[in-house]
């Protein structure tokens, strides 16, 4: 297997990385319609990569909007084999305070109005789901965070909403008692589409404020996302350049198996299969379905 090639998927506040060189945005068809923008390709400290702003420049897409399936597809035709993701998120608990990142390992998905496989009739495959981040990529932000001053958590549940709307009082308070640690809107079905396209997935959220729970903070509001995201930004930034040369080598197959996530997932026999199916699957799922 060749080195890995880093995909960064930026979300609000995140809109460049530093130190990109021999740097070009281009455009990168999928047979799932068009991903959020033009993808960046550049090099940082000699490793290759490619960011996506999730969002679009500008901030134009809404999340429920989002074509997350052709934003992953693009991705892994891009060569991608690794996507960090960085996400605004509230806090769910008083420990996480704002500016605080969290280097998420669960999720729970409250979404309901999202393609979520790239696999449906004529075609099946059911992935495992119950490790939804790569373990290796958090060692590697964990590393990053520690050596550059970030206040990082390790670990940590992230409540992935619909939206666009935040969460009434009642709900935070339901999530609470659930155990999840942050909330945004993003990062589902993102990572379940990752782990269906053999790429290895890890996500840094980044605390902008306390969603509506906390009796001693102001409700949420956009401007005071902003103020916070602008913070974020900085250190986000710095983190993504400390955590890809600590990628740059390690080349193989991820111990974790992301890689190999598909390897006992396609139900259907190949005889069964829609063969327009398995062409749209071609980046996805070449790797399995030319076997």
């Amino acid at each position: 297997m060749s080195d890995p090639v880093l995909g960064i998927i930026g979300g609000s506040g995140v809109y460049q990385i530093d130190g990109l060189a021999h740097t070009r945005w281009q455009k990168v068809d999928s047979p799932f319609g068009q991903p959020s923008d033009e993808l960046l390709f550049g090099d940082l400290d000699g490793q290759p990569l490619v960011f996506l702003p999730r969002h679009g420049r500008g901030h134009k897409i809404p999340p429920s909007e989002l074509n997350f399936r052709a934003n992953i597809d693009a991705m892994k035709r891009s060569g991608v084999t690794e996507i960090i993701s960085v996400s605004a998120v509230g806090s769910l608990k008083p420990e996480l305070a704002p500016g605080t990142f969290v280097i998420v390992d669960q999720f729970i998905d409250r979404t309901f109005a999202r393609n979520k496989s790239f696999f449906g009739t004529g075609l099946v495959a059911h992935v495992g789901l119950g490790h939804p981040v790569c373990a290796r990529l958090g060692d590697a932000i964990e590393a990053a965070a520690a050596e550059n001053g970030i206040a990082a958590k390790r670990g940590g549940t992230y409540l992935v909403m619909e939206g666009p709307q935040f969460s009434t009082k009642a709900e935070s308070e339901l999530y609470r008692t659930w155990g999840c640690d942050v909330i945004g809107m993003t990062n589902m079905p993102e990572a379940k589409l990752a782990r269906e396209a053999e790429l290895c997935y890890a996500t840094v959220a980044m605390v902008t404020d306390y969603d509506c729970w906390h009796p001693d903070h102001d409700h949420v509001s956009v401007e005071t996302i902003v103020k916070i995201l602008a913070d974020n930004a900085d250190k986000a930034r710095a983190l993504v350049r400390a955590v890809a040369p600590k990628l740059r080598h390690q080349g193989g197959p991820c111990r974790e198996g992301c890689q190999r996530s598909l390897d006992t997932a396609i139900i259907t026999p190949p005889d069964a299969r829609d063969q327009a199916m398995v062409t749209k699957l071609d980046a996805v799922a070449g790797r399995v379905l030319r076997g």
